[in-house]
């Protein structure tokens, strides 16, 4: 058979005019692809789209024609190689761009332009697969929810909503505050003032105590105040039947008054200036010392039982006892008693004059708190209590005035009531009341910060700083393991000392000034209203 085959070729090959096995002409495939038309580019096209749409292959020729060849040297002419004029490539001027906005105004772009050609794809798919449409079903829905999240963080970045065509990359300008959700520990960068300042509520409170002292004997009873800060920078406390003098800032310790067997100190207090400390003892008497010299200067008695609170009104000194009564003292006068005050049923346990010595505010154990206004001859007060505020469920022994509002009381109650109450003595309106959930027993108000200090007891034997006037915790200062009976604050009002059951004194530096407001405070300090009785002991 293969010498019929080769025969069969032989002749093949002699008839110059019939279809030869070699590659053809390029005339021929000219002609071809004139006589096809578009029919056969159209399908190519899509043979080319179906094939890169699901196999992933782009289309390409092995032998580039000319068209080919043309396209890339065209190409090569629209991107010069040179800048024109010889110069150095143009940069635009982007002080006026807005990068985040046109990123996420881009990725938008791209997610709809996405979606409209996934949408012509999902036309040109053969439907004869179930299988792959369910699956090109699932990415498409994932794509949209990454591209939806995606644009969700741009748009929290970009802060469309608050930025309102500002500039994000302007340095001129304070830099935007940072969203609520947002957490920087870098918080200087969104503040005013460096250091941060005290209304954002961040400033460094030590929680610990600077120095512990040993109070022996201290005595453990709610209704006495058996120690205080003199303007001097002494400490006076009163440990079991004596009296003692700490100098704050030497350390020194003096015995002032040590009382016999059965007598014992009840209440202290310093006058405003000077070195004159009383004391309220167990007999119902007050005492007069001079603390420079260690020296009596008198005995004032009055009551019927012991004095367990006192306050100073320049010359005037206010004595409360567990009698009930309340007795103001003309210390220059040989008759000192000026007027008696019976306002309450039980112990008077808190006394405390106002910033502008108008009022005085007592706090008894019936649970009441009277606020008595000065006397029309401008000694002592009226014999009848001005308000008669009754809301505490307790006995009331906290009282504290507000420096920068002087017709402001705080009160604090005890173990059954355990509230922080705030007064307007002008009209006898309660302000606030705040539950503290502990047993309230001091309260005082910082001089360089709007906050508020207490002192408590049980539960957690702390004392709590609050920022005044919204009561919002600043800090819990822990370390007395027993109830916080007695607090004092320094003269420069930079520092607390508190003293506990557990006898121990503690000293928390928690209310140190800022040194960028110290002008402010010497100003404050220096226009500070004196007392109204100017006069000194005489």
């Amino acid at each position: 058979m293969s010498q019929f085959n080769f025969v069969s070729d032989l002749q093949n090959a002699l008839i110059l005019d019939g279809e030869t096995r070699g590659p053809a002409p390029r005339w021929k495939k000219k002609l071809e692809a004139s006589l096809n038309g578009t029919a056969n580019t159209t399908r190519s096209v899509l043979s080319v789209s179906y094939n890169t749409s699901f196999s992933g292959v782009q289309a390409s020729t092995k032998t580039p024609g000319k068209s080919t060849e043309a396209a890339k040297g065209k190409k090569s002419t629209t991107t010069p190689t040179k800048t024109p004029g010889g110069g150095d490539r143009f940069i635009p001027n982007r002080a006026a761009t807005n990068f985040e906005l046109a990123h996420f105004h881009f990725a938008q772009g791209n997610k709809e332009t996405g979606d409209k050609s996934d949408e012509e794809n999902d036309d040109q798919q053969p439907t004869s697969s179930s299988n792959t449409n369910n699956n090109n079903n699932e990415n498409n829905v994932k794509a949209s929810a990454h591209k939806s999240e995606r644009k969700k963080l741009i748009a929290e970045v970009a802060q469309l909503g608050e930025n309102n065509g500002g500039r994000i990359l302007c340095y001129q300008n304070k830099a935007p505050a940072a969203p609520e959700s947002h957490t920087n520990p870098l918080k200087v960068v969104y503040s005013i003032k460096t250091p941060i300042s005290t209304k954002s509520g961040s400033r460094y409170i030590p929680t610990t105590s600077e120095r512990i002292l040993d109070a022996p004997d201290f005595i453990n009873d709610y209704y006495l105040n058996l120690m205080d800060w003199s303007a001097d920078n002494i400490v006076a406390v009163a440990l079991g039947n004596c009296v003692y003098l700490w100098n704050a800032a030497s350390g020194n310790i003096e015995q002032l008054k040590e009382y016999e067997e059965g007598d014992y100190a009840c209440s202290l207090s310093w006058i405003q200036e000077g070195q004159i400390l009383a004391i309220g003892n167990s007999t119902g008497a007050v005492e007069l010392w001079d603390c420079s010299k260690v020296k009596r200067l008198r005995v004032m008695d009055g009551h019927s039982a012991r004095v367990g609170s006192l306050a100073w009104n320049s010359y005037l000194v206010s004595s409360g006892s567990r009698d009930g009564t309340i007795i103001h003292h003309d210390v220059r006068s040989r008759e000192h008693k000026i007027s008696s005050l019976t306002g309450h049923a039980q112990e008077v346990c808190g006394l405390k004059w106002s910033t502008d010595f108008k009022y005085l505010a007592s706090g008894g154990n019936d649970n009441l708190v009277n606020v008595w206004s000065l006397a029309s001859s401008g000694v002592g007060t009226a014999t009848e209590p001005l308000h008669k505020f009754n809301e505490h469920q307790a006995a009331v022994r906290a009282l504290a005035w507000c420096p920068w509002q002087a017709n402001t009381l705080a009160s604090g109650g005890g173990t059954a009531d355990r509230c922080i109450k705030f007064w307007n003595v002008c009209n006898g309106s309660l302000i606030k009341s705040v539950d503290s959930k502990s047993q309230v027993c001091a309260l005082l108000f910082s001089r360089h910060y709007k906050e508020l200090i207490s002192a408590h007891g049980f539960a957690n034997n702390q004392l709590t700083i609050w920022k005044y006037p919204t009561m919002v915790k600043q800090a819990d200062l822990i370390g007395h393991t027993s109830r916080v009976l007695q607090m004092a604050i320094s003269p420069d009002g930079s520092t607390v000392i508190s003293a506990g059951a557990d006898e121990t004194l503690r000293l928390w530096n928690c209310f140190t000034p800022d040194p960028l407001a110290s002008k402010k405070v010497a100003t404050a300090t220096s226009n500070a209203k004196k007392s109204v009785f100017r006069q000194s002991i005489r």
